[in-house]
This record gives structure tokens, C-alpha cells and sequence, in this order.
């Protein structure tokens, strides 16, 4: 298998993908395994998937390549990451790129839509500075060498806060800079959630600038939206009964619950590292 230095720029956005249903050519479709993504922790291939003259790039995650984790069973990675997508989708905030639980070369795993991000969006920075100043939310200090440190920072932007939203909601345990994908058309999407659903509170992300204020009614829409939807027998609730535990869907519950009954963001805990580990 070559292990490539650049993957091909053949991403594309999901209203762009090939055919009407993105999630359907991911799930049907010849999946051809062209390289190896090497920054990866877990073994994640970059693929071509073709049904009926249609191809779109993706990324394929065979479950047989992940990982032993200590806090996270194993092999169960690759649905956690399908079941990030469902809530995302859920929310109608289109946070996630499509992606699907399928047979591939190596055995099950999850595929999902190759996204092109835009190199020049400001989105994260570190600032020479005590506060962050208009447009910024800060994150806390970095040590940038030579004993310095800097202010690092995320953008004050709507797509960020609803992505943060979703982090609490999944329990994201791994949100860094390199998880974050915005494109040329002006969305926003987040990768890479394999450690999410966990009972205990595993919440690690840069994205707390807007911890302890209170969230926007239209997320409260959303939310309130979302815990119907996780009930017992209902559409998500369903699809997510053969993705993650009856526990962890109890606790993915409750954790909606908790965002509606303090109406706020939450704020960083003293019995969990907050901050992903490296940031970026």
C-alpha cells in the first residue's frame, strides 16, 4: 500500500458529492484503498468510492486498525465516529461529513466523506496579549518557547459555538485544531470522533470560550429538538441502539438534559484535563 507525502485535493463539500445522498455511495459503493493517512493515530486510509459512473474521496477506518484504548472498549471506535455523524445530523447543524458503518478491504470500519478544508481560515491564534480583543474567545495560555507564552484563542464564530455545543452533547474527548475543517463555501465541519459517548466525563476540547454564558435560544431549539428525538423509540434513539450502549445513550441523554436545565455552556471540571494534548 503507498503511503503518500500529499493526499490528492479531490474533497469536495457534501452538497457537492456525486448523487443526491452522499451516506448512500459511502455505503454502497466500491471502496479502492489509494494511500495511507499518516498523521492518523489509528490506522485511516484515504479512499475512491464508485457506484454507477459516481466517485467521491473518503476516508476509510477499519476497526481492525484501531488502537486499544484504556478508557474506551475496544473496536468500537469506528461506531462511535458513525454515531457522532447521526447526532450531528439530528441537530440539522450538518457538523459532521457524512459517514457510515460498512464492510471494506480490511474488514468493517467507518467511511467517511473526504472534506477539503480552506488552508487560510483564521480560526484558532496566539495572541501577544492578556485579553483576546473583539472577534476572539480566549482558550488560556500557551508556552510558545524561550520561556514566553502567548494567549491562545478560537474565532467568536456561530459555527465554532454550535460545534462546541455538539462536543458537550457527544462527549467528545479529543476536539483540536486539526479536527476542524472549514470550506471554501463558508461551513464548518469537525472530524475525528472515535473517543465520544463515554459514561464518565471525558469533555476535552479547545473550544471553551464560551463557557459559563449562556446558550442562544436557537441552540435551545435545537436541544429540546434533540432530547425528543433520544427517546426511547424514537428515530435517533433507534439508530444509535447498534452504535454505542444502552448506558452511554442513557448518558448521552442526560447530558442534553443538563444543557437545557442550566441553560449555559459548561465550564471546564478539576477531575479531567480540559485541554486536548497537543492542542493543534
Amino acid at each position: 500500500m503507498s503511503a503518500p507525502e500529499r493526499i490528492p485535493p479531490r474533497g469536495v463539500t457534501p452538497d457537492e458529492a456525486p448523487g443526491a445522498a452522499p451516506a448512500e455511495l459511502l455505503a454502497q459503493g466500491e471502496l479502492t484503498v489509494r494511500g495511507r493517512i499518516r498523521e492518523a493515530s489509528n490506522t485511516a486510509l484515504f479512499c475512491t468510492v464508485a457506484c454507477d459512473g459516481q466517485e467521491a474521496a473518503c476516508v476509510y477506518k477499519p476497526v481492525a486498525g484501531e488502537r486499544p484504548l484504556w478508557d474506551f472498549p475496544d473496536g468500537t471506535l469506528a461506531a462511535r465516529e458513525v454515531a457522532a455523524y447521526e447526532v450531528s445530523e439530528a441537530t440539522g447543524w450538518d457538523l459532521v461529513p457524512p459517514t457510515v458503518l460498512r464492510d471494506g478491504p480490511y474488514g468493517e470500519g467507518m467511511v467517511q466523506l473526504w472534506v477539503e478544508a480552506t488552508p487560510d481560515a483564521e480560526l484558532l491564534a496566539l495572541l501577544d496579549a492578556e485579553e483576546p480583543g473583539p472577534g476572539w474567545k480566549a482558550i488560556g495560555f500557551a508556552e510558545v518557547g524561550r520561556g514566553r507564552t502567548a494567549l491562545l484563542v478560537h474565532a467568536d464564530d456561530e459555527r465554532l459555538r454550535r460545534l462546541a455545543v455538539l462536543d458537550v452533547v457527544i462527549n467528545n474527548a479529543d476536539r483540536k485544531g486539526g479536527h476542524l475543517l472549514p470550506t471554501s463555501d463558508g461551513r464548518l465541519y469537525g472530524i475525528d470522533h472515535g473517543v465520544t459517548f463515554n459514561v464518565e466525563n471525558k469533555l476535552r476540547t479547545l473550544l471553551w470560550g464560551w463557557a459559563g454564558e449562556p446558550l442562544p435560544p436557537d441552540v435551545l431549539d435545537v436541544l429540546k429538538s434533540l432530547e425528543d428525538t433520544l427517546a426511547d423509540n424514537a428515530p435517533l434513539a433507534t439508530r444509535l441502539t447498534s452504535l454505542i450502549t444502552p448506558a452511554e445513550l442513557s448518558a448521552t441523554r442526560a447530558r442534553v438534559n443538563a444543557l437545557l436545565t442550566t441553560g449555559t455552556h459548561p465550564e471546564p471540571t478539576e477531575d479531567w484535563p480540559a485541554i486536548p494534548w497537543p492542542p493543534v
